[in-house]
């Protein structure tokens, strides 16, 4: 079996002269050697790794071992600038020494500078952190997103329904105006229709029913105080017109008094079909019997002075059916559509 021949030795020039902590003559200095496909020959067969000298396996271990600083430290700049904790750094398998001298034989490992693992996996996990961030900040915000959505849609709702509560409420209020104002219109329309058939009725009562006289000034009215009436206060309406004037009939009747009454002087009483009676006193004159008959407006006698009187004038009073007393004879007549 062949084996392969030594590698030469490095040149080195012995120094002359000596000085104290110079080299020595053995210890350099050494020009650089770098090996050449001439002085290292591929190994072969078992790989025996040849005895260097010089310190030549030296100078490899310690280009070996700056490489890895300076991989190392590369590894440690990139942790340092990225502000995460160092990353830990595989090593790739390693040749043996002649190996890494053979221009042939390619060292077998990782294709990745060992300056540039460190750098790379922390841009890769820079970049998946940034990743995770980035999703993080989506999901927050897609968060409030809807949750201003949820509060918009409800505050929307809430208006909504505030909205429809008052138009509601205007509503019911339109509608309970408008039945107000219907009801008074219709109130109206009654009331004014009432009125109307009164003024008919009495329109048609007033053809019924007449003046008791004409040409006269009202002196007393019905209740009036005085000492001039023996009751303490007036029972009739006065009616102060000349003596001779004539005296009518107020409606259609039967003539149930007709005479000398005291106080009254002559007073005539007509009663009506209704059974109430019209006194006429103080008259100067009777005109109209007992029993007798009387339409509206027929003559029954004339104003005098008889009785308690001071001047000529009519006394009327009003007696309805079954009560002891009197009424105003100015509402009764007004009640018939008459005026006084």
């Amino acid at each position: 079996m062949a084996s392969n021949p030594p590698a030469p030795e490095a040149p080195f020039k012995p120094s002359d002269t000596f000085a104290y902590g110079a080299p020595g003559a053995d210890e350099g200095p050494f020009e650089e050697w770098n090996p050449t496909a001439e002085s290292v020959r591929p190994v072969r067969g078992r790989h025996r790794v040849a005895k260097q000298r010089g310190g030549g396996l030296a100078r490899s271990s310690t280009v070996l071992g700056v490489g890895v600083i300076a991989a190392v430290g590369a590894g440690g700049m990139a942790s340092a600038q990225t502000g995460k904790p160092p990353v830990s750094i595989s090593m790739p398998d390693l040749p043996n020494v002649g190996s890494l001298i053979s221009d042939e034989e390619t060292p077998k490992g990782s294709s990745t500078p060992l300056s540039d693992i460190g750098m790379v996996t922390a841009d890769a996990e820079e970049g998946a952190t940034a990743d995770a961030g980035e999703a993080l900040r989506a999901r927050i915000m897609a968060q409030v997103e809807q949750q201003q959505g949820q509060a918009q849609s409800k505050a929307q709702a809430a208006a909504l329904a505030a909205a429809e509560k008052e138009a509601a409420e205007a509503a019911v209020k339109a509608e309970q105006e408008a039945k107000e104002k219907a009801e008074a219109a219709k109130k109206k329309a009654e009331e004014e229709a009432a009125k109307k058939a009164e003024a008919e009725r009495l329109a048609e009562l007033a053809k019924q029913y007449a003046l008791p006289t004409s040409s006269y000034t009202i002196t007393s009215t019905f209740g009036q105080a005085g000492a001039y009436w023996s009751s303490g206060y007036h029972t009739g309406l006065d009616f102060a017109a000349p003596t001779g004037t004539l005296i009518k009939a107020v409606h259609t009747g039967t003539i149930t008094s007709a005479g000398w009454d005291g106080s009254y002087g002559y007073k005539t009483v007509l009663t009506l079909e209704d059974g109430t009676e019209v006194w006429y006193a103080h008259q100067s004159s009777i005109n109209v019997s007992v029993g007798q008959k009387v339409n509206t407006g027929d003559v029954i006698g004339r104003v005098g002075a008889t009785g308690n009187v001071t001047g000529a004038h009519l006394h009327l009073e009003v007696h309805p059916a079954g009560t002891s007393g009197g009424v105003d004879p100015a509402a009764w007549l007004a009640g018939k559509g008459l005026s006084i």
